[in-house]
């Protein structure tokens, strides 16, 4: 019975077809606020919640650059280490371990992980294909998560309509459909306000700096008078492109004094920002203040972002263990019993360091050497005639130092 199950879902997700399809839906872009933070929140987290304004919202933020780049710094830092997957001894199999590396799925699927922490939770779609040449191939579709509502489990074909399928009670749930979930609104939820309050303060420093690179101009003439008007007009337009605008001789027209500044609140507002952006995704301020900067403060700084990337890369290696190796044993893409485990990290210098000392007291494996450093063996060099004062270092061969 539930071989003849799975056997059915497998012709589903061979044909190409979605289990959860979803109609696509035009967004319409607008100048973004605190208030429409607070309607989205009020939407998320009322009795009957939707999810789309918030993720919206999301997906408006993350235009901003310096966020862009300190998620993408932290995630790229975990996909660079090298997953493995074990077999019940607990011996790496290499076969099945170089097959899911070279899968795009691979990394899709890891990104998709990685995605649920900053933006509450993400859900994917497997779909079983064929490449060009025929051979059988993974799909990952990213659902999108405007359709989604984890709180309650529904699924939204249009998120505009109240019609919904209760997506964890389906059969392909755990197989073809795979679920993330942070089990909050996600780190991009702290991070509005700072890019909302950010976006704000450029646009008016822009202002400013328009204001005072191309100052407005005024002429007064006749107006009642249509050749004169039209002759100021013209005048106008032929002597540059800044603002300008004409009045009566008989008006008068007074600039409003305000604080003179040079832009000194609005750099100040957006290096808060930027700094408070910083502080959530890596923890620390890294490599942005040049001015009370020090290299001590940037190893501290890394060290506190090398905790939230080993967080990170627990995070992901539960979510492969519990979540998707099963799903791939499943569908058949992998085969056995095995699990999932991330090379642990390396200090590559120190561990030099280590390995350079114990050089002339102990042999050295020739094929770990060129595994962690890249160091190319090739053979044993010949030795040099000794110069006067050097017969004690005659004969000593590279075997000397490794195996």
């Amino acid at each position: 019975m539930q071989a003849a199950k799975l056997a059915a879902q497998k012709t589903l997700a061979g044909e190409g077809k979605r289990v959860l399809p979803w109609n696509l839906k035009s967004v319409s872009r607008i100048r973004l606020d605190i208030k429409s933070w607070n309607e989205a929140l009020a939407t998320a987290q009322s009795e009957a919640p939707k999810n789309f304004a918030l993720q919206l919202l999301y997906d408006e933020i993350s235009l901003d650059a310096l966020l862009t780049s300190q998620i993408e710094n932290r995630k790229q830092q975990v996909l660079g280490i090298d997953f493995n997957l074990k077999n019940a001894a607990g011996e790496i199999d290499e076969e099945q371990t170089l097959l899911l590396r070279k899968l795009p799925a691979y990394r899709q699927l890891s990104n998709a992980v990685l995605d649920a922490g900053y933006r509450g939770y993400n859900m994917v779609e497997l779909v079983l294909t064929k490449t060009i040449d025929g051979n059988p191939a993974l799909e990952v579709i990213t659902l999108p998560r405007t359709n989604i509502v984890p709180q309650l489990g529904q699924w939204y074909p249009d998120y505009s309509e109240d019609k919904f399928t209760e997506y964890r009670k389906m059969a392909e749930y755990g197989v073809w459909i795979l679920e993330f979930n942070s089990g909050d609104l996600g780190l991009l939820n702290k991070a509005v306000s700072h890019v909302l309050f950010k976006r704000f303060a450029a646009s008016c420093w822009s202002e400013l700096c328009e204001i005072y690179g191309i100052p407005p101009r005024v002429m007064k003439t006749n107006t009642q008078d249509g050749v004169m008007l039209s002759r100021a007009e013209q005048m106008m337009k032929d002597m540059g492109a800044a603002a300008w605008f004409i009045i009566d001789e008989t008006e008068s027209f007074e600039w409003a004094e305000s604080t003179a500044t040079n832009g000194d609140v609005y750099k100040n507002l957006i290096n808060l920002c930027s700094n408070e952006i910083t502080l959530l995704i890596s923890g620390a301020i890294i490599g942005q203040d040049t001015v009370n900067g020090n290299r001590s403060k940037e190893e501290s700084s890394k060290e506190m972002l090398s905790l939230l990337v080993k967080s990170d890369i627990a995070s992901l290696e539960a979510y492969w263990n519990n979540t998707i190796i099963p799903a791939l044993v499943k569908i058949g893409i992998l085969k056995g019993e095995l699990t999932g485990e991330f090379e642990p990290s390396k200090d590559l210098e120190q561990l030099w360091k280590f390995t350079e000392g114990l050089l002339p007291s102990y042999k050295i494996d020739a094929e770990w050497a060129k595994k962690t450093f890249g160091v190319e063996i090739t053979g044993e060099r010949e030795a040099a005639t000794p110069a006067k004062g050097e017969e004690s270092k005659q004969g000593l061969k590279i075997s000397d130092f490794f195996d």
